[in-house]
């Protein structure tokens, strides 16, 4: 007889039918993630100001707020890739960046101002920024596969600017906000 332990461990394991609409090629499959990144980085713009108003240190606060007119530009860039690839730039929801701005809005309920809710704010800049950067590296690679060599081009503009967010996240952090945080507990 099957315990409920086993029988819960075992519908993890189970093969998933898919969809009638699913992708069946590398090119439905590409399209697909583009209106999944598109749809992240429209949620983006409108969470990243909240995220900079909540920031205490000047140098995060500007860094969050630079990082909103880029990912502006990101936008129209993607817009631009859509055009270039005849579809629509209509978005699909994108479940994992929904999850990690609710979790970076519980982050700010969970932290009071000042260096440690400043460097939780970077956890979760950071934590979004890895997801982008996982994204666009594939949109990359399924550009390239695909011959779509402007696209590809566009893409790792995009790419490289999530590496480049990442960077000042960190060196932030490093700098100055973690000691402040540690400091502040003591």
């Amino acid at each position: 007889m099957s315990t409920p332990e086993k029988k819960e461990a075992h519908r993890g394991n189970k093969t998933v039918d898919a969809k009638s609409s699913a992708a069946a090629g590398l090119r439905e499959l590409f399209i697909d993630e583009l209106k999944d990144i598109i749809y992240a980085e429209r949620a983006l713009v409108k969470a990243l100001p909240k995220m900079a108003n909540n920031a205490t240190d000047p140098n995060l606060k500007s860094a969050i707020g630079e990082h909103v007119a880029v990912t502006e530009g990101q936008v129209d860039r993607l817009v631009q890739v859509f055009q270039l690839l005849g579809e629509s730039d209509r978005g699909k929801k994108c479940d994992a960046m929904e999850g990690l701005i609710r979790e970076g809005e519980n982050i700010l309920e969970e932290t009071k101002p000042g260096p440690v809710r400043d460097a939780a704010i970077i956890s979760a800049s950071q934590k979004i920024e890895h997801y982008e950067i996982a994204s666009y590296g594939t949109l990359v690679a399924f550009a390239s596969l695909l011959g779509e060599d402007e696209v590809s081009e566009l893409l790792k503009i995009t790419l490289d600017e999530e590496k480049d967010a990442d960077f000042k996240l960190t060196e932030a952090a490093y700098g100055s906000i973690n000691l402040e945080a540690l400091e502040e507990g003591e």
